[in-house]
C-alpha cells in the first residue's frame, strides 16, 4: 500500500509532465486521484500507478503492450474500469506521456460527444 503522501507526490509527478496538454489538474477520489482536463477525468491513479482512459477506438494500444486494466473488488467480485495502465516509459519521457495522455484525453472527448448525441 502506498502512503496518501507518496501518491499525492506521484499524482504532481504525472500533473507536471502532462501539462503540454494544458491546464492538467488532479483531485482525490475514491482513495486515489483524477486526472483532469477542461473538467474531463481522462486518468486515474491508484497507488502509484497511473491508467488512462480507453475505448473500442484506443483499448488496442494498451493491449498490444500487455498493459493491465484498472480493476477493483466490490462485493467480493472482481470489476474493471474502461482505464488501462500507461507504460512505464511515460513515467520517465514527457513526449511519451503527452502521447498515452492524448490518447486518454481523446477518449474522453469522444465518451463527452456520444453521451451529448
Amino acid at each position: 500500500m502506498v502512503s496518501s503522501n507518496a501518491q499525492q507526490d506521484f499524482a504532481v509527478h504525472v500533473v507536471d509532465l502532462l501539462q503540454g496538454l494544458g491546464p492538467v489538474t488532479f483531485r482525490r477520489m475514491f482513495g486515489g486521484h483524477g486526472i483532469f482536463l477542461d473538467g474531463l477525468m481522462f486518468g486515474l491513479i491508484d497507488g502509484n500507478t497511473l491508467y488512462f482512459k480507453a475505448d473500442s477506438e484506443s483499448k488496442q494500444a494498451f493491449v498490444d503492450l500487455g498493459l493491465e486494466p484498472f480493476t477493483y473488488i466490490r462485493q467480493g467480485q472482481v470489476l474493471s474500469l474502461s482505464y488501462y495502465q500507461a507504460p512505464d516509459e511515460a513515467l520517465e519521457d514527457i513526449q511519451e506521456m503527452l502521447r498515452w495522455g492524448n490518447l486518454g484525453f481523446a477518449c474522453a472527448l469522444r465518451a463527452v460527444t456520444r453521451k451529448q448525441k
